[in-house]
């Protein structure tokens, strides 16, 4: 009931009970209360707002009979089945968030899908334990108002974590627990109070980064990526005054290729010399299929011009909305207050479940099984592709599939959805679409093996005809 905005008027001519059904009424009839909804009890809803019982039970009998709502006795008042039409929304209004990034959110993960970790190999029965666990533990926490950073119990397991894993040292003050990925980035802009407005990102790079900066008004700078990452060098050409550069040096999105060493030391003098700062994008972790995964940029940073993000959509699940930042010391104080003031942490018994997840080494374990199960799928698909497919292609937990530079990537992928397939048109990654690659990234971590062979001949069959 706390959507309803009741302003009522005690001096007015018309009856408080009049008013009260009209509010809930026009609820009603726009949406806002949806079927099924439970009304406070006539005591809860009198003493809210002040005013007798019997005047609420007025207001609930005329709803009766305008048949809003159902009176089922000791159960409750519950909004009616039967509702007047409600004004049509506009297809504008209708749309998805970012529809070029969000095709479909209610969907189970569909075959080739990118960018969401395996629906089989995930513990789900140990998870809900945790979970279980972990959600009465917060509902007995008391009731004060929780660290905006985050719980610290998680942000000391993600220091070990890091320290091992990625080779990064820090402490659990410089780390900020953030809603994903998307939230770390928005804080970041926030917290840096950038002087310049340029940004490198690489081209091609992730769509969102560059919607992102597009809405807080800064200029992206797009920087070609070769076989060894970003090319600094042409950053500095293009854009040597850039405040900052936004990178993804462990396994390049969308190509999967890594910063060399080169390459990182460049960038990183580039922003002591310039006064920049850099965002390493560490969205796969140590989620390596081949070879071994090279330490964070952060841990060769020793200006403090580097900040880490990583999430664990890719890892654990994207519904979890969980993601961490590693700032400098020297901004820890100013990240804390940026923070509670613009996007605390929240959902406490994801983070209890998290921080007791890595604390137990599940995590650890679950990664290696993953990256078990994730090879197994890439193999099985490169065997059906034979030996044209070239294992240089193998771009993160996907293979990218080229195609000719007349195809129509995003067209094929469409296509392909409608035989319940999801593969990534490549062109909409590039920024500059003059330089812009065709192909397709198909996801290999929910490659279920009956299913599989027949949906690539689909898939080859669909390529096939928009060649001709």
């Amino acid at each position: 009931m706390s959507i309803l905005r009741f302003s009522l008027d005690r001096q007015g001519t018309q009856s408080l009970s009049e008013q009260i059904r009209s509010s809930i009424a026009d609820a009603i009839r726009q949406g806002h209360l949806y079927e099924g909804a439970r009304l406070p009890s006539w005591r809860d809803l009198a003493a809210q707002l002040g005013v007798s019982r019997g005047t609420i039970k007025i207001a609930y009998d005329r709803l009766t009979d305008d048949q809003l709502v159902i009176p089922k006795g000791a159960a409750g008042t519950f909004v009616s089945a039967v509702l007047p039409t409600v004004p049509k929304v506009t297809a504008g209004a209708m749309r998805l968030p970012l529809p070029d990034l969000y095709q479909d959110l209610d969907s189970e993960p569909k075959l080739f899908q990118v960018g969401v970790p395996s629906q089989d190999g995930f513990p789900f029965k140990h998870w809900a334990r945790i979970m279980l666990r972990c959600t009465r533990q917060a509902v007995a926490e008391p009731l004060r108002y929780p660290d905006p950073r985050g719980e610290r119990v998680l942000r000391k397991e993600i220091a070990a974590y890091l320290a091992v894993s990625r080779g990064l040292l820090c402490s659990a003050d410089q780390i900020i627990i953030t809603n994903g990925y998307a939230g770390a980035l928005g804080l970041t802009l926030h917290l840096l109070r950038l002087d310049s407005r340029k940004v490198w990102i690489e081209d091609p790079g992730y769509p969102l980064t560059r919607h992102s900066l597009s809405l807080a008004g800064y200029t992206a700078i797009p920087v070609p990526v070769d076989d060894q990452g970003m090319c600094v060098a042409q950053g500095i050409a293009l854009a040597a005054d850039a405040g900052l550069a936004i990178v993804t040096p462990s396994q390049q999105a969308p190509l999967g290729v890594q910063l060399s060493l080169d390459r990182r030391q460049a960038l990183l003098m580039w922003a002591r010399e310039n006064a920049g700062w850099i965002i390493e994008d560490d969205y796969l972790s140590e989620l390596q299929l081949s070879g071994q995964a090279t330490p964070a940029l952060a841990s060769l940073d020793h200006d403090g011009r580097v900040i880490h993000i990583g999430t664990f959509s890719k890892t654990i699940s994207p519904r979890l909305r969980l993601g961490f930042m590693v700032v400098p010391a020297s901004l820890s104080e100013r990240a804390g207050d940026t923070a509670a003031a613009l996007s605390p942490a929240s959902a406490l018994p994801s983070q209890l479940a998290v921080a007791e997840f890595l604390r137990d080494s599940h995590y650890l374990r679950h990664i290696r099984r993953m990256k078990r199960l994730y090879i197994q799928h890439r193999d099985a698909l490169l065997a059906l592709m034979g030996p044209s497919f070239s294992v240089n292609d193998i771009a993160g937990l996907s293979l990218l599939l080229s195609l000719d530079d007349d195809a129509d990537d995003i067209a094929i992928a469409a296509a392909a959805n409608a035989f319940n397939l999801a593969p990534a048109p490549l062109s909409p990654w590039y920024a500059t679409q003059a330089n812009a690659r065709k192909g397709l990234l198909l996801g290999v971590t929910n490659l279920s093996g009956p299913a599989l062979e027949e949906s690539y001949q689909q898939l080859k069959a669909l390529i096939a005809r928009h060649r001709q």
